[in-house]
């Protein structure tokens, strides 16, 4: 795929980190104590989708990786899947993982994420999740994954992701 327009601004210091919204500082932060190589970068237009975020960093819709949010039914415990953006997650093999899960609300995962839809991150949430890492996405070296607003973006390896969520990898999507 050819690369499109840059759209994109780096968030070269703290200062210009601070100047943007929470929940994108929040994962510049978590990133930067973690020493993960690619600060947060500031889109000039919202990515609320996957085909936005691929078209605005001129990349594959399935190196998007979006993060869905379930509500475990047994103790309301939010589950994050982490997926490549041209999947579609399958609930019933999340289930068969984490046991039953239901559909979780705007409120919902703002309240246990500390992000609105649309620009929640795998990372720096604000409270704890059960989390599963999609294995489709390793049919990719480079992934973009949201950094806590719909106009932030961060970039990693499938292996990176792996690492600073300690999550598994395991089937949760629909056949291609």
């Amino acid at each position: 795929m050819r690369p499109g327009p840059d759209l994109t601004t780096p968030a070269p210091n703290p200062a210009a980190i601070e100047a943007r919204p929470e929940g994108f500082c929040r994962v510049g932060a978590w990133l930067a104590e973690r020493g993960h190589a690619h600060a947060p970068r500031w889109l000039t237009v919202p990515a609320r989708t996957c085909a936005e975020a691929a078209d605005a960093l001129g990349v594959q819709t399935g190196q998007i990786a979006k993060s869905v949010i379930f509500r475990r039914r047994t103790d309301g415990a939010a589950v994050l899947v982490v997926a490549s953006g041209d999947r579609r997650v399958d609930e019933h093999k999340v289930a068969a993982q984490v046991g039953p899960i239901g559909r979780a609300d705007a409120a919902f995962v703002k309240q246990q994420t500390g992000f609105s839809i649309g620009g929640v991150a795998p990372v720096g949430h604000s409270s704890a999740s059960v989390v599963l890492i999609d294995r489709e996405l390793f049919r990719f070296s480079q992934l973009w994954a949201a950094a806590g607003h719909p106009n932030g973006v961060f970039c990693l390896s499938p292996d990176e992701l792996v690492a600073l969520t300690g999550a598994p990898v395991a089937d949760v999507v629909e056949a291609a």
